[in-house]
């Protein structure tokens, strides 16, 4: 393992712009989504600044979806093609009805070429993660 490799999975890093906060924390980048409606722009934005922080490491992430108030269809195609790019799996954190259907909907609608589940808590979906470390 290389001294990058090693400063990611036993370092902290964090980083936030206007529509997600995003922290590397023990191999696995979260990312907490802001109260935002997702169109192809900031879908663009999200995953630029994701693949900015990650430095070419291929990582397993977790996506707390909760505050999406909506994603459009071209921010949908878009998140599942460019932007399953160095991710191993993924897991959604989901508690509202909306994050819930948003979710669904992407799983059925986009068929993500990488692992990819939801979840209605973080011990769950860290468990499930863990395993693509």
């Amino acid at each position: 393992m290389g001294i990058t490799s090693f400063l990611i999975l036993h370092t902290m890093m964090t980083y936030e712009n206007e529509y997600a906060t995003y922290q590397i924390i023990e191999g696995i980048l979260h990312v907490k989504y802001k109260n935002i409606a997702v169109d192809l722009p900031e879908a663009v934005y999200i995953v630029k600044d994701r693949l900015d922080l990650q430095e070419g490491q291929f990582m397993p992430v977790l996506c707390d979806i909760r505050d999406i108030k909506e994603i459009n269809k071209a921010a949908r195609i878009y998140l599942s093609i460019e932007g399953s790019a160095f991710i191993k799996a993924v897991a959604f954190i989901v508690e509202s009805p909306v994050s819930e259907m948003l979710s669904q909907f992407y799983l059925r609608t986009s068929k993500p070429t990488i692992p990819t589940e939801a979840f209605d808590n973080i011990h769950d979906a860290l468990v499930y993660l863990n395993a693509y470390r």
